[in-house]
């Protein structure tokens, strides 16, 4: 049976599956569906608790003896197998199964697990422990889903946010749940329950947003202009220098130059990021830029990048945080403001 996450409190209130396998790539609402399933067992008299770290060389023999020794403080015990990549490999996924379809008595077996491809998603050991219990997949959420989870949870601490407080909370940590969780509770700390409006996250939020000029880059190479403008903001905020950010964009389209040159030339693009040993996490935002940019803009974003350098270094007339605007609207594939 598979779960949504906001469906698992629901579900342990009525019932105690004898497996659970809950698998996703946010570590902060995977650990606390583990610790729900946790709590809910210890409540039932799983009082015993034996972890296993899949990790180089896990003998998959141990989780077959686990399930078929005996117990020797508590009647009722859980099997706290945990699996990082995601991957049990043809031994551990035979072991799984085998474990699904002769489910030991008195023993829950919970399986944490990273983030599984569809394929893996699809595989029989799956399949086994999703007919033996319960599924949960903890995908990640959009601006709307986020904002509810943030509303959410100021409310489970007892505070009441307005709209605009949990919009803006959610804006200041930027889908960083684990820092989003801190500001809640320090929020608790510093005024207690009660109503939470704009005023009081502006006084008492930090903003976690994480401005880098690598974040900048990569933001407007994906395309993502709101994000990037907000970004490079953040950056003159903190009073990085221009040449930093300039140094830092100017490099990544003298690179995007070149290989829009040779993929206008018939090359494909996978190739071409290969050859120019573009990084794995790096490929999708690099090769959506290919498809949206020529060489001719690339090589105006060049000559572009010259003069701000000059503004930067007073030797031209101009503003060169206006000018990165202009730079940054420009590689995110947006209308080039237009200056008095």
């Amino acid at each position: 049976m598979q779960l949504k996450p906001e469906q698992l409190d629901a579900h342990l209130k009525k019932q105690l599956a004898p497996v659970y396998f809950v698998s996703g790539d946010d570590p902060l609402r995977v650990m606390e569906a583990a610790d729900a399933v946790r709590a809910a067992a210890r409540a039932q008299g799983y009082d015993e608790r034996d972890v296993l770290t899949v990790q180089t060389g896990f003998d998959w023999y141990s989780l077959q003896s686990e399930a078929g020794s005996l117990s020797l403080f508590s009647s009722q015990r859980i099997i706290d197998l945990r699996m990082p990549t995601g991957k049990p490999g043809r031994e551990g996924a035979q072991a799984l199964r085998d474990f699904a379809e002769q489910l030991p008595e008195d023993t829950l077996l919970l399986v944490t697990a990273g983030k599984l491809d569809p394929a893996a998603r699809k595989s029989k050991w799956v399949q086994a422990l999703d007919k033996a219990g319960v599924v949960l997949f903890v995908w990640p959420m959009d601006a709307r889903e986020f904002n509810g989870w943030v509303a959410a949870r100021m409310r489970r601490c007892g505070l009441e946010p307005t709209a605009e407080a949990v919009s803006m909370l959610a804006d200041r940590v930027e889908g960083n749940l684990l820092a989003c969780v801190q500001e809640i509770d320090k929020l608790y700390l510093l005024q207690g329950a009660g109503a939470v409006d704009a005023d009081a996250i502006t006084r008492l939020v930090a903003d976690n947003a994480r401005f880098d000029v690598f974040g900048l880059v990569d933001a407007a190479l994906a395309g993502k202009a709101a994000r990037s403008i907000r970004i490079l903001h953040g950056l003159e905020a903190e009073g990085t220098a221009p040449q930093i950010v300039l140094w830092a964009l100017a490099r990544e389209i003298r690179q995007l130059t070149a290989m829009a040159t040779q993929v206008a030339g018939g090359q494909a693009i996978p190739g071409v990021l290969s050859r120019y040993h573009v990084w794995a996490n790096r490929k999708t935002a690099v090769g959506t830029a290919l498809k949206r940019l020529k060489p001719a803009e690339c090589n105006a974003m060049l000559r572009h990048c010259a003069s701000i350098d000059r503004i930067s270094k007073g030797r031209g007339a101009g503003n060169a945080w206006d000018e990165l605007l202009q730079l940054t609207c420009r590689l995110a594939g947006q209308e080039v403001l237009s200056v008095a």
